[in-house]
């Protein structure tokens, strides 16, 4: 879907079809460890009996394996409730550029090395092993279906649903000429409608009415025509079916079909949708419109026939246009294909030219001769977007931020160790009195709440009692401990592997006075490196954390009460190399090595 696994370089093409064995189910603990050629419909049909679930489900899951899905960071419909792909794995064993063999865990101290390689299709390491978290099959699931005289009406549903703090564990999209295409292929028993939505709740009986009755409420106060449940497994089942078929009944039709693959915020999906469609009109292309609406994650996919060269042209300038709204609107250019080659140029619409410089360092600290996947997901030098970069929404900083940069760039100049701390509150005793200057990024206490897709930002230095304070009485709740000390203190030192789950996007500042972004603010992006998550449990020793973008629930998370200690661990040799990717001077919070 997006170049990634073309061998663009020639070389040797390793294929893990052959490594296909489950190694192992535990119902006690809800996990499997599988090899990368285990394909994902037999995972879960080997977790069913057992009352269990794998919870990413992509379009492809009777074919598709469980290491390119790892490769990819793939989503699925269920992904608005469950997460992607890296929110079920809890460790990797993998092969790594330097032919070593490595095991990386979320029970490790250090940076989350485990997180950096989910996603990064391959250009950091091949994963010959992977523990997976499963998920309780639960009590009932009822599917409803419901019908919209128009697909604004229906993305503006979706967008009053997530704003309200509805919470199904599925929530699809299509439009008429979708529904029709598929209702040819395989009857489904759509309706004959502009715009239907595909929505799954699921838990208690009780629970599951409630939800029901809010979702029925919603969906009619946004002008829908009709609210079908599909209580019985079959009847789920034919509706799923047609869903999943919708690439099928679209390859009848023409030679060749463009799937693309972008991400908005939930509340500009009305324009989206709108936007697209005078997009491709001017194109003089027609888009069949798919969406895992509850993510923002849109998917307009065109047919055509690749052997008219003018007609291909038009197809992939829809595209290229259609991406780029994605990014002007705020959100990414994949949310669970990939960059491959086919995206890399776009990258730099949205990642800064900061970020990408970043990201290439980091591919070269894992494979400095370049063997693992060359030429993917980076613009390679000298490679520029079709049309203008940096079209990535600005945000500006704050003043205290820009001091905070202002007075490391001043030290970086002089080549000063730079001495950088929250609240203090992990420090050795006594470590801070011997420093000739402790930065800190308390001062840092920006919050900027996103009601309507349920995520905020927040500076470094707002405390987690500030946090909390500020969501809760709007009936918020961010899936983090209350702990003492500032929200970066918490994400630089992780005591909690959990906290990984809320974070989408940083704003990071480097040791010589470089501000890079990365991550995006939307809840689901496989964009670049997932450098958010790499930064959790680093201490401090490879950037400074300016701010956080979260997720955020309607509903109370279940937390623990009291978080294990926050653990130091001594360098290893993929910390160091980072270490050098990130502050090639070693400036950066040498305590944190010397202490470890």
């Amino acid at each position: 879907l997006c170049g990634g696994a073309v061998a663009l370089k020639g070389g040797v093409i390793i294929a893990m079809a052959g490594m296909n064995r489950i190694l192992a189910l535990d119902t006690a603990a809800r996990t499997a460890v599988v090899e990368p050629g285990v394909v994902n419909l037999h995972l879960q049909n080997a977790a069913a009996p057992l009352g269990l679930f794998y919870a990413p489900d992509p379009a492809s899951y009777k074919v598709c394996t469980l290491g390119g899905n790892l490769g990819e960071n793939a989503g699925g419909p269920r992904c608005f409730k469950y997460g992607t792909t890296t929110n079920h794995v809890r460790a990797v064993e993998a092969v790594m550029p330097d032919g070593t063999l490595e095991r990386f865990s979320l029970d490790d101290a250090g940076p989350e090395f485990m997180s950096l390689l989910v996603g990064s299709e391959g250009t950091l390491g091949v994963v010959t092993k992977a523990w997976l978290n499963l998920v309780r099959v639960p009590e009932r699931v009822v599917t409803v279906l419901a019908d919209f005289d128009s697909l604004e009406a229906a993305m503006a549903c979706v967008a009053g649903l997530v704003a309200a703090g509805v919470s199904p564990r599925v929530l699809e999209a299509m439009d008429r000429l979708t529904v029709d295409s598929i209702e040819a292929y395989v009857p489904a028993g759509y309706p004959k409608a502009e715009a239907v939505l595909l929505i799954e709740v699921e838990g208690s009986g009780p629970q599951v009415e409630r939800d029901l009755a809010a979702l029925r409420q919603l969906c009619q106060a946004h002008g829908s025509k009709g609210f079908r449940l599909a209580r019985e497994a079959a009847e789920r089942d034919r509706l799923w079916e047609g869903r999943r078929s919708a690439y099928a009944a679209l390859a009848r039709l023409a030679p060749n079909v463009s799937v693309e693959d972008g991400v908005v915020p939930r509340d500009r999906l009305p324009e989206a949708a709108r936007r697209l469609k005078e997009i491709a009109a001017g194109h003089g292309v027609t888009p069949y419109l798919l969406f895992h609406a509850g993510d923002g994650n849109l998917h307009p996919n065109t047919i055509y026939d690749e052997r008219d060269a003018l007609q291909t042209e038009r197809v992939r300038a829809a595209g290229r246009d259609i991406l780029r709204l994605c990014v002007e609107l705020g959100g990414s250019i994949s949310g669970e294909h990939g960059i491959g080659s086919d995206k890399r140029a776009a990258m730099a619409w949205l990642f800064s030219p900061e970020s990408l410089a970043l990201f290439r360092r980091v591919k070269e600290a894992f494979d400095p001769r370049g063997l693992a996947n060359p030429d993917k997901i980076i613009p390679l030098p000298g490679e520029a977007p079709p049309g203008p970069a940096a079209v990535r929404p600005h945000r500006p900083l704050s003043r205290e931020a820009a001091s905070l940069i202002e007075r490391i760039r001043e030290k970086a100049a002089s080549r000063e160790a730079l001495f950088v701390v929250g609240s203090g509150t992990k420090v050795p005793p006594g470590l801070k009195a011997e420093q000739k200057e402790v930065l800190t990024t308390r001062p840092l206490r920006a919050l900027r709440l996103d009601r309507p897709n349920l995520l905020v930002t927040a500076e470094a230095g707002v405390t987690m009692a500030e946090l909390k304070a500020a969501l809760e009485p709007d009936g918020l709740y961010v899936p983090l401990p209350l702990v003492p000390g500032t929200l970066g203190g918490l994400l630089a030192t992780r005591p909690w592997a959990g906290i990984r789950d809320a974070v989408v996007a940083m704003r990071l500042l480097l040791a010589d006075g470089t501000v890079c972004e990365v991550g995006s603010p939307v809840v689901k992006s496989v964009a670049g490196y997932d450098l958010p998550r790499l930064l959790l449990g680093s201490w401090g020793t490879l950037a400074v954390i300016l701010d956080v973008t979260l997720k955020l629930s309607a509903s109370r998370p279940e937390l623990p009460n009291d978080p294990p200690p926050a653990r130091r661990a001594a360098m290893g040799p993929w910390h160091r190399k980072l270490k050098k990717a990130f502050d090639p001077l070693n400036l950066l919070n040498r305590w944190a090595e010397a202490a470890s």
